[in-house]
């Protein structure tokens, strides 16, 4: 078949490079969302999509939004039979769904229809699933509620991190991709409605959502970490400015003593109260300055006994 592919970051480029090694379909144009500005000089950098693609010497498209009347053009006359999409950023609304012949179908990451939304892999670790996994689904009005062509599942481990999980899932999720656009040009796959039941919600997690609370359980902070990992990044404060903990925590389940948010200081560790046990810090960010170990930013700021996190 004839591919237009739409994705922006990096995390879609594994599909892409999955479909540009296969000899069933020709990618003849890529569509992802306009430069943005990156790094110290704030200059514009092409999207990782987008860089791969000129990489491979094929058309990349920009659209501000795909309801443009020159991109609506120039896709026509790409004259795509389907536009698989993966994390591409911007909302699909007609006329640009009626081109493809097959329409545009998506890669996303859950068990659909649990966590539609924008950060499923991030809810699906905060709320503690043990399992979640990747569909693909061809792209409608609604919310990620199109006829489903194909899902795998992917185990989430104790210690994953949000970022950790979604490297795997693009992976596998590439080969299910590809899979699907095989069915569907051999005419051997049909999409199936998704149930109606289990229907959950997965907004995109905020700087807000991030700040730890400290009277919550050990066990939701260390989900709040990990499932903010890497971005938005779980936070705190510390002497009136902020403190990203950006590492792993360790609960420690014999560990009550400490009231929520004070901190005990070692020599080689950082400990914290919360609304249950303990929790031993790994890694932190002061505010401008980069990540390091707990135990040398305690013993850099001089913390005193019963200094409190969160206040």
């Amino acid at each position: 078949m004839r591919l237009v592919f739409a994705g922006t970051p990096e995390v879609a480029v594994p599909a892409l490079e999955a479909l540009l090694a296969s000899d069933q379909h020709e990618v003849v144009a890529v569509v992802t969302r306009p430069d943005a500005p990156a790094g110290r000089g704030r200059k514009l950098v092409a999207s990782p999509v987008g860089q791969r693609a000129q990489e491979a010497g094929i058309e990349v498209l920009k659209p501000a939004k795909p309801s443009e009347p020159e991109f609506l053009a120039r896709l026509a006359e790409l004259a795509p039979d389907c536009c698989p999409v993966v994390a591409y950023g911007a909302l699909l609304r007609e006329p640009a769904l009626a081109i493809p012949r097959h329409g545009w179908v998506n890669l996303h990451f859950s068990l659909l229809p649990a966590w539609r939304g924008a950060a499923p892999v991030q809810h699906a670790v905060l709320a503690g699933d043990e399992v979640t996994g990747a569909s693909t689904f061809r792209i409608e009005l609604g919310l990620d509620s199109g006829p489903v062509f194909g899902i795998l599942t992917e185990e989430i481990r104790p210690t994953d991190t949000s970022g950790e999980l979604l490297t795997r899932l693009s992976h596998a999720g590439a080969r299910l991709l590809t899979a699907t656009m095989d069915g569907i040009a051999e005419g051997a796959l049909q999409a199936v409605p998704q149930p109606v039941e289990g229907i959950t919600l997965a907004p995109k997690i905020t700087v807000e959502d991030a700040r730890i609370d400290w009277t919550h359980p050990a066990l939701r902070i260390d989900r709040l970490v990990r499932g903010c990992a890497p971005a938005p990044g779980a936070w705190t404060t510390f002497r009136g400015e902020r403190l990203k903990v950006s590492g792993p925590v360790k609960l420690l389940t014999d560990a009550t003593e400490l009231a929520p948010g004070e901190l005990a200081v070692s020599k080689n560790s950082v400990r914290v109260g919360t609304g249950s046990h303990e929790i031993e810090l790994g890694e932190v960010q002061p505010q401008g300055k980069k990540p390091m170990r707990a135990a040398d930013w305690a013993r850099g700021v001089r913390i005193e006994s019963g200094e409190p996190l969160g206040v």
